[in-house]
């Protein structure tokens, strides 16, 4: 168990732990049962602990992801109208130096997550987790693993007869594109530098004066397509550069 969900093993205990809260407030509050705890333990670090057992083969996650993944994602990660892409701008020569190159380039015209995400266990955790959008933690874990080999062997990371599991998952962090491109020393992972103040992740300045106009969006979701997904401005985060167009009923 990790040391996120001991603290919410703990919290969810707490009334029951509390004998005093018992006397206030009698028939109120319970332990959490062992299949209540599992049902939340369900976070893997870049460590791989709290990783289940388990496999699948890229092949086996192509069937799945045309099943469940491409209506959003596309068939080869390229994503649709709605959705960024998730594969693409990675390179043969980056893989192996874990810096992704097209991160540094103005003129670029994406960032993909396999551009990004410096960590395979992210992959694994979000995709257990919260895929496919309309049905979340309905994938079994071995076929979490067979989707996440598809994707790995769309980004170039794994060979096409790639068999992803609980052991060779520690091989693909070796390729992972942008492993080396996050630092370490913002106190969130463990790692060289933990605690100290952290170096710059880009080499970018913020602009104060003289800047140039802001970008002008050259795509826009055709007409036929908005509200098929309800409102998309309300779907994203509002932290982050990406902001989705509303599209209310």
């Amino acid at each position: 168990m990790s040391r996120w969900t001991e603290a919410l093993a703990c919290a969810l205990a707490l009334v029951a732990v509390d004998a005093a809260a018992f006397d206030r407030f009698p028939g109120v509050g319970r332990a959490a049962t062992p299949a209540e705890i599992a049902a939340w333990d369900i976070d893997v670090r870049p460590d791989f602990l709290g990783l289940p057992k388990g496999g699948g083969s890229a092949a086996r996650g192509q069937d799945i992801w045309d099943a469940k993944c491409a209506a959003c994602h596309g068939t080869f990660g390229e994503s649709n109208r709605v959705f960024p892409p998730l594969v693409g701008g990675t390179t043969t020569a980056g893989m192996a130096s874990g810096r992704v190159e097209n991160l540094k380039r103005p003129d670029y015209p994406h960032r993909t997550t396999m551009m990004k995400v410096p960590t395979v266990s992210t992959l694994f955790d979000y995709i257990r987790r919260a895929m496919p959008w309309d049905a979340p933690k309905s994938l079994t874990v071995d076929e979490v693993y067979a989707v996440l080999a598809y994707m790995l062997n769309l980004a170039d990371v794994v060979p096409e007869g790639f068999v992803l599991d609980d052991r060779s998952i520690r091989q693909v962090q070796a390729r992972m594109p942008n492993r080396e491109g996050m630092t370490t020393g913002h106190a969130l992972w463990f790692g060289a530098g933990f605690g100290k103040p952290p170096p710059a992740d880009t080499a970018n300045t913020a602009c104060m004066t003289d800047c140039r106009e802001p970008a002008t969006p050259v795509s826009t979701i055709p007409a036929s397509a908005k509200g098929s997904y309800g409102d998309l401005a309300r779907q994203h985060r509002g932290i982050g550069p990406v902001r989705g167009v509303e599209t209310p009923p």
